[in-house]
């Protein structure tokens, strides 16, 4: 059986309703054992993961469930679930540093696939963990902002275009050096924390591009977010521009370029450079 997009809305907002009250608390820091994803989980990651499986368990749902914190789990029958290849990738609080030092943002993510490559994603929802805002998406049918269509913005590079920028700290000089043409055309840079909410973002044309080449970034993180964005005509792809359509896995790993249409041409353009 598949799961519809009320329900996954309905798993987000009930992460909302178990984290939201911890934002910014003491005993939301207290850390644990590092999580599959490679970061120390904290109170407040558990919490929220334990949100999400208890809701699926409660509506008896077969499928994998990848996450950031167990990594991979079988909800349900394990055999069914492969049967029906049902795959559930979350982040059940992207932007943790944000949320338990109580900066307002940080989300959770949800992607849903029926498949094994990133291609097979076809429902996606982020919520703002702290404003209760909720995007998402369901393939072909556009991207939403509570019950508002989006879209990217129109802006292109001669414009006062916005983007976050999120590159390794190690070599940091030097990096930021071997973009510096790419960001001396850009109006302001933000570097926000939370990459799921930063492609809804560029999405909804807050913001232009998300270019994040740090290597470490992970597939629970923008699962969800490339959906959003595509579906609202935006554009996500590798730094050397080529599509980005890897396996579902708690492993893998990946720097990207998101950004609106309008810029897509200019950025690969400025990377290929930079390579």
């Amino acid at each position: 059986m598949g799961l519809n997009i009320d329900f996954l809305k309905q798993i987000a907002f009930n992460v909302y309703d178990a984290v939201n009250p911890l934002l910014g608390t003491k005993k939301a820091a207290i850390k644990s054992e590092r999580g599959a994803g490679g970061d120390i989980t904290m109170y407040l990651d558990t919490v929220a993961e334990t949100a999400i499986i208890e809701s699926l368990e409660k509506e008896k749902v077969d499928l994998l469930l990848i996450s950031e914190e167990i990594g991979e789990k079988y909800i349900g029958d394990e055999e069914k679930a492969k049967e029906s290849q049902i795959k559930l990738i979350i982040d059940p609080l992207d932007g943790s540093n944000n949320a338990v030092r109580g900066i307002p943002y940080s989300s959770v993510s949800i992607a849903y696939a029926v498949g094994t490559r990133m291609n097979d994603i076809t429902k996606a929802v982020v919520l703002n963990l702290n404003t209760k805002d909720i995007y998402w998406s369901e393939r072909g049918k556009g991207a939403y902002l509570n019950d508002s269509k989006i879209k990217v913005s129109d802006l292109d590079i001669s414009q006062q275009c916005f983007f976050e920028l999120n590159i390794p700290m190690k070599n940091l000089m030097k990096n930021m050096q071997e973009i510096n043409s790419l960001i001396r055309r850009f109006y302001r840079i933000r570097i926000l924390g939370s990459c799921a909410l930063t492609l809804c973002q560029v999405a909804s044309g807050s913001m232009e591009a998300f270019i994040n080449l740090r290597s470490s970034n992970r597939l629970v993180d923008v699962a969800a977010g490339m959906l959003i964005l595509t579906e609202a005509g935006g554009k996500i792809f590798s730094v050397d521009g080529k599509k980005i359509d890897d396996n579902l896995s708690i492993n893998v790993k990946f720097p990207f370029i998101a950004c609106n249409d309008k810029l897509e041409l200019f950025l690969k353009k400025e990377l290929t450079k930079k390579g």
